[in-house]
């Protein structure tokens, strides 16, 4: 390769600035000289990423490696979408080129798979439209090394760290207060008769209620009822893909009397409630009038801020299996049954009383839980793990409307070791924001807006509907808010990631649910783009019913779902989801190795539901983290022990501490296995830790569900095997 030479020096280069910015202060110079702006990208040899030539590169300029220079303009780079730019282009793939070997330029921006690049969490940088990785041949760091793309292979020479964040290019405008949230918002008063508010309720759910054709559908609702001192006398029916929520800033301050319901509706599902996903209720309080409500759900289907004055069932009438779930921040005042769940967690309620047990029931914070008993026997019962406290929460940000009918977001305060609901004392602690500083954002809304309203400072509210991203949308300030309501679902096109948070303090995401395009993405969405020493204790991100899937509705593909490095992150509720049935589904079609990477220190965990990933479920790489509650299955679908081997172990455990770490504490955690279609297939474990005594897992259930499958240990080589003969095995600590 002819290595291009420089056609001038840097360092006068640097002098000619000085000294074009000098005359401009004195006011004698007629140079206007533009200031360096963006970032540099640190490649192999500790070079930079350079075009050749001087600063004003046309198009066709090669890009190649540098001595890092800090005031040469066009070693700076800036995120533009997926996009990287310098003095005014974009780095280009030659000609759109997808095979190995093609040589990179500068090019004017336009938009292409030929301009589009994604940062992977090994270190490289990747094209999607060609599926390849930006590379030095064969590891050259000599000046002039031309850069080109070959087989991502995760080698030093294809390490090239991307420094550049996002700028804030303006301020936030002022929006409404009283914003448009569409035609998939149904919002209720008593303008409206009950009768008709009926009719509205209906509709929505006999659209959304079969398991066949709504559970992977495009449709998106949200039921919205105005606060009000006269209750609503309705009975509302919830389906997939739609949330129930009250607009007062406590939950009594919106009443139904009679039911919101959740059922085995539909005579495909066999009385069993086992698909129940993708459906909340919040904020609100129902009547009962002497009678239960019932909840019988699956994954992904929040119960949070709810008074239910009378009991709640979590359990389809026919008692059929159910997969569920989770309560936060709720008064039960009757007797909650959990009958054919298997599994459960409760955070931060209180409940009149609890009955039922099967594999996992957890509560943490919850004032009426039973007592701690988790019994090992098979056949026996019950298996309950009780926490006195949450050790840190802090509720969901939510709408709600003002005395003067002007809508806001409520920001519940942090609290430690709590205990009971957040409004227990008559109103939930917290500041608010009025609905002037969010962007409402509809489906119709391109990336490059989001972006550029994220960039401007405005928080994000997302409307109900399916978002298509062909930019990664960048959270970059403080304090951001990005609230969602209706399942928003955003899918990131060509391969781009979907969303990052940069490393600062104070972002709340929350009731989201980001589903994998056909078009491999490294990670849907990354909380720090990379692992720092800064605290962020006093004021955590929070990653809150926020939810990933890969298959059921396309063939989806992405290698991580989500990826959190920042330091002291809670994630309150994710269900990470491999698809085992729906479209585009298959052990080579739906690929995904991992739903939950942790690199940050003192994360916590609560409500952590991780299925059918193809390598390990979670990695544990940070110091000091916590989980309360996890539930998972591992992939049905191995087509043979082949196909499936960690090295030379059999399967991937769920959850892998990584080695090293020497802190970590887990309570109340689940994992199954179903290969169905090779019931030959095993696992050599469920979870591996490193054996030292500051890393402890308590009230641990393994299950092979119909016997179809082997987990041969519970935690590294501890624990009975769950196996056809027998199904169960449970153990209490390790070590």
């Amino acid at each position: 390769m002819r290595v291009v030479p420089r056609r001038r020096h840097r360092g006068l280069l640097a002098v000619l600035v000085l000294a074009a910015a000098t005359l401009g202060a004195a006011g004698g110079g007629q140079i206007a000289w533009a200031a360096v702006t963006g970032d540099t990208i640190a490649g192999p040899g500790a070079k930079c990423v350079d075009v050749s030539g001087d600063d004003t590169g046309v198009n066709g300029t090669p890009v190649q490696l540098w001595d890092c220079q800090t005031n040469s303009a066009d070693q700076h780079w800036t995120w533009s979408g997926s996009a990287l730019t310098t003095i005014g282009r974009c780095l280009d793939v030659t000609s759109a080129g997808t095979a190995n070997g093609t040589k990179l330029q500068l090019w004017d921006c336009n938009g292409t798979g030929a301009q589009q690049w994604v940062q992977q969490t090994d270190g490289s940088l990747k094209n999607p439209l060609s599926g390849r990785c930006m590379d030095s041949p064969s590891g050259a760091t000599a000046n002039g090394t031309r850069l080109q793309i070959w087989d991502c292979n995760g080698s030093g020479a294809q390490k090239f760290t991307v420094t550049t964040t996002p700028t804030n290019p303006g301020t936030c405008p002022t929006y409404s207060d009283t914003p448009d949230f569409g035609p998939n918002v149904h919002i209720y008063d008593h303008s409206m008769s009950d009768a008709a508010i009926q009719s509205s309720l209906d509709s929505v759910f006999n659209a959304q209620k079969d398991t066949q054709s709504a559970q992977f559908g495009t449709r998106r609702d949200a039921l919205v009822f105005k606060p009000s001192t006269t209750p609503y006398n309705v009975g509302a029916n919830i389906g997939f893909n739609t949330s129930i929520l009250g607009l007062g800033q406590n939950p009594d301050d919106v009443r139904i009397n009679g039911a919101v319901t959740v059922d085995a509706f539909n005579a495909s599902d066999a009385g069993n409630a086992t698909q129940n996903f993708w459906r909340s209720a919040e904020n609100m309080s129902i009547n009962t009038l002497g009678g239960t409500n019932r909840w019988a759900v699956a994954q992904a289907a929040p119960y949070r801020r709810m008074h239910v004055i009378g009991g709640l069932n979590l359990f389809p009438a026919s008692y059929g299996w159910a997969s569920g779930g989770y309560i936060s921040d709720s008064k039960i005042d009757g007797n909650a049954e959990s009958a054919s769940q298997q599994q459960w967690y409760t955070k931060d309620s209180t409940l009149g009383s609890w009955s039922g047990s099967n594999w996992n029931m957890v509560f943490s914070g919850t004032n009426g839980a039973p007592a701690n008993n988790f019994n090992t026997n098979p056949a026996g019962g019950p298996r309950y793990t009780t926490l006195a406290s949450t050790p840190i929460s802090r509720d969901v940000p939510y709408l709600y409307l003002d005395p003067a009918g002007r809508y806001r977001v409520f920001l519940p305060s942090l609290r430690t070791n709590a205990t009971g609901p957040s409004w227990a004392g008559g109103s939930t602690p917290g500041t608010s924001l009025p609905m002037s500083n969010f962007f409402v954002a509809r489906p119709s809304d391109s990336a490059a807006t989001i972006n550029t309203a994220l960039a401007n400072g405005c928080n994000l509210f997302f409307t109900p509907g399916v978002y298509h991203v062909n930019q990664t949308l960048h959270v970059t300030k403080a304090n951001t808010v990005v609230l969602g309501i209706g399942y928003p679902t955003i899918i990131p096109d060509n391969g781009v990631n979907a969303m990052d948070v940069a490393d600062v303090d104070g972002v709340r995401l929350k009731g989201l649910l980001f589903d994998a395009g056909t078009t491999n993405s490294d990670t849907l969405l990354k909380v720090g783009l990379a692992k720092s020493g800064v605290s962020h204790a006093a004021n955590p991100t929070t990653v809150q019913d926020v939810f990933f899937r890969i298959g059921g509705m396309v063939a989806g593909k992405a290698t991580n779902s989500l990826v959190v490095n920042t330091n002291n992150t809670i994630i309150d509720h994710t269900w990470a989801w491999r698809a085992d049935h729906g479209a585009g589904i298959g052990w080579t079609v739906n690929t995904a190795d991992n739903g939950l990477t942790v690199n940050g220190d003192n994360v916590l965990a609560t409500g952590l539901f991780v299925e059918h990933y193809q390598k390990n479920e979670v990695v544990w790489n940070g110091a000091n983290g916590r989980i309360i509650f996890f539930q998972n299955e591992m992939p049905y679908d191995p087509p043979n022990q082949a196909a499936w081997m960690n090295g030379s172990q059999n399967g991937y455990p769920a959850i892998k501490v990584a080695n090293g770490v020497t802190t970590f504490e887990a309570w109340g955690l689940g994992s199954y296995c179903f290969f169905n279609v090779n019931n030959s297939v095993s696992s050599l474990r469920a979870f591996e830790v490193p054996a030292v005594s500051g890393v402890k897992f308590h009230n641990m259930a393994i299950v092979s569900l119909g016997g179809v499958g082997t987990i041969s240990h519970i935690i590294n080589n501890t624990g009975a095997a769950a196996n056809p003969s027998n199904n169960n095995s449970y153990l209490v600590n390790f070590p």
